[in-house]
């Protein structure tokens, strides 16, 4: 365990009205009252905030004007003594008040170690702490909620409650074996065993069932926007954007890059990728564009296929059609303010049960009904954040499959008569694995490799 005093600057570098320095740990308090002039903080009460200065203790020179929030063990965050000043934001300002404390006996924090701390004192799980992260990254509403929730410590609840259940099993098969002359203790049989398991698994198939869409509303849905060049692709992700993020022209070829925008699709957030026309050229800063949109395609969770309503289907455009073959895709055609050339029969033939949305993204129409199309093809409509528990952390997800493939394979183990103690290690496995996740059996190396990947001052 850490004994010594960490700090950091916890909010966002840059010109803002207020910026933050917390100190956690045993010497906040004592080492904050050697730089701050006002109350005595040893003797304010725990949970308070105080005005005073903070001034150079050697110079007696003044640093800054600030509000000090007092916050006493155990009830913190850290579980230890916190110490929150709050200066005024800009770089030079909080930038002086950090350096008082580092040179008064602090040190500087690790990135997540504040978090980290909170983990070790026993004041959040690791799937609670990584929620922080999620919390923090959060794009929409939805995608907040999700993380609150597991941040309030839902999905540990059911976790510990799947391994209490094992426990219990493996624990009665112990029993069994090392006291087989106890007529009072229940024999496990493979038919408890058997019940057992498949509740277990039931529950774990239920989570992984909507495990998806979690990870959409954490990571968001690489989503490509392609085409044959001048069909309305940077219209569609201005009009998705609400902002003229892409150059659009009558002349074909004019995004020669991939621009990508993240964008709130009914709670659901999209990463949208503006890609290069797909086409032959000769020219070759738009034949790297087009290599770039190649790219793209193979990385994307959700295609937007755009075809122009005023144009014939062309060869290039079921080359397109043939390379999306297998994908989750939504084909939209473009520019129905204009007279028809296009094969509507064709493109219905080529998209098969795909969905297909009509737009003229010039007069704004044909958004809503390209928003639901996305909506219902990857949540069936409206998505519930309200009582579900979703995992939507990639590591989570991992582990439980394997958690799933372990308890499979004790069911098998049991169908073909196993004995009771060698399917115990399937059982013990699950149990392990289950671990991981709240970080009951994590290594030390994985629960630094976590936390390295937090914000410095978090």
């Amino acid at each position: 365990m850490e004994t010594d005093t960490i700090t950091a600057i916890s909010t966002p570098i840059g010109e803002g009205a207020i910026a933050i320095v917390r100190l956690s740990g045993p010497e906040a308090v004592s080492i904050t009252s050697k730089i701050f002039k006002g109350k005595n903080l040893q003797e304010v009460d725990s949970h308070t905030i105080n005005y005073g200065k903070i001034i150079n203790p050697e110079t007696n020179e003044i640093a800054d004007e600030v509000m000090v929030s007092v916050m006493r063990a155990p009830r913190t965050f850290t579980r230890e003594d916190i110490i929150e000043i709050n200066c005024h934001g800009g770089m030079t300002a909080v930038k002086r008040v950090l350096e008082m404390a580092l040179s008064n006996g602090a040190r500087l924090a690790e990135p997540g170690e504040f978090t980290k701390r909170a983990f070790l004192n026993g004041r959040i799980d690791l799937s609670q702490a990584e929620a922080v992260m999620d919390l923090i990254r959060a794009k929409t509403d939805k995608a907040m909620n999700v993380a609150l929730k597991q941040m309030d410590g839902r999905l540990s609840g059911l976790i510990q409650r799947l391994r209490q259940e094992l426990l219990e099993t493996v624990a009665q098969v112990e029993v069994n074996i090392d006291y087989p002359e106890y007529d009072d203790v229940e024999e496990m049989s493979h038919e408890m065993m058997r019940t057992k398991t498949k509740e277990v698994h039931e529950e774990i198939e239920k989570l992984l069932s909507i495990a998806k869409q979690g990870k959409i509303l954490r990571e968001g849905l690489a989503t490509a926007i392609i085409g044959r060049p001048n069909v309305g692709k940077s219209s569609l992700m201005n009009t998705l954007v609400q902002e003229n993020k892409a150059i659009v022209t009558d002349v074909p070829g004019t995004t020669r890059d991939v621009i990508e925008e993240y964008v709130n699709v009914r709670g659901v957030p999209l990463k949208l990728v503006d890609t290069a026309g797909i086409r032959e050229t000769e020219d070759i800063v738009e034949k790297i564009g087009v290599e770039r949109s190649r790219q793209v395609l193979k990385e994307s969770d959700l295609i937007l296929f755009v075809l122009n309503y005023n144009d014939e289907l062309v060869e290039e455009d079921e080359k397109l059609f043939a390379a999306i073959q297998g994908l989750d895709y939504i084909v939209i055609i473009n520019k129905t303010d204009l007279a028809q050339k296009l094969d509507l029969d064709k493109v219905k033939q080529l998209a098969g049960t795909r969905p297909i949305v009509s737009t003229s993204l010039i007069e704004e129409e044909g958004v809503d009904a390209l928003e639901s199309a996305i909506a219902d093809t990857f949540f069936e409509g409206e998505l519930d954040t309200g009582d579900m528990t979703y995992v939507s952390n990639v590591r989570h997800i991992d582990l439980l499959k394997q958690a799933s493939k372990a308890l499979e394979d004790a069911m098998e183990g049991i169908e073909i008569g196993v004995p009771i103690d060698i399917l115990q290690i399937d059982v013990t496995r699950t149990w392990e694995l289950l671990g991981e996740i709240v970080g009951d059996t994590a290594s030390d190396s994985l629960i630094d490799q976590l936390f390295s990947q937090f914000c410095l001052g978090k």
